[in-house]
């Protein structure tokens, strides 16, 4: 079961921060509803907060972490 732990919504950004009651994850789901794109991403409990208020920061920096592993 998802949970929504807080939300905000600012110039058509509205962002999301969601805790998954069976796996305990914590995501940060994102959706620009002037552009129509959505995107989600998982975190870190310890880094949930800073996700939530810095989506596109953390994200980017998520994706450059994994390119980097991969």
């Amino acid at each position: 079961m998802i949970r929504e732990l807080n939300h905000r919504v600012n110039d058509g950004i509205e962002v999301r921060l969601l805790w998954n009651s069976d796996t305990n994850g914590v995501s940060v789901s994102v959706a620009e509803t002037r552009y129509e794109v959505s995107f989600e991403f998982g975190v870190a409990a310890i880094d949930a907060l800073e996700a939530f208020h810095h989506p596109y920061a953390y994200a980017a920096h998520e994706r450059h972490e994994d390119a980097l592993a991969a």
